[in-house]
């Protein structure tokens, strides 16, 4: 999968979006003005991570450790920020 997303590059939720963990779905979903997204799987684990501090590489060097038996974590987590980034769920940072 191609990508644009650097592991230097830093990434916070998109003004108008909240994440949170909503009870009613069990997930962690993203609200904006238009609606809702539902996040499946470990979107949520890497979302979650995103404090306008940590970069790409910081919170894939996290997931790796968190969950050492997932094979190929890494390429889900970059295609977790390509999606995030090209659904303008996320804004860059640095």
């Amino acid at each position: 999968m191609e990508n644009n997303i650097q592991y230097s590059n830093i990434y916070a939720i998109a003004l108008h979006h909240r994440f949170q963990w909503e009870e009613a779905q069990q997930s962690y979903v993203i609200l904006f003005p238009e609606g809702m997204v539902k996040l499946h799987g470990g979107a949520g684990e890497i979302l979650k991570r995103l404090d306008g501090k940590a970069s790409v590489g910081d919170i894939v060097v996290e997931l790796k450790a968190a969950f050492p038996d997932a094979e190929g974590i890494e390429a889900d987590i970059l295609g977790m920020f390509d999606l995030a980034v090209s659904k303008a769920w996320l804004r860059k940072v640095n």
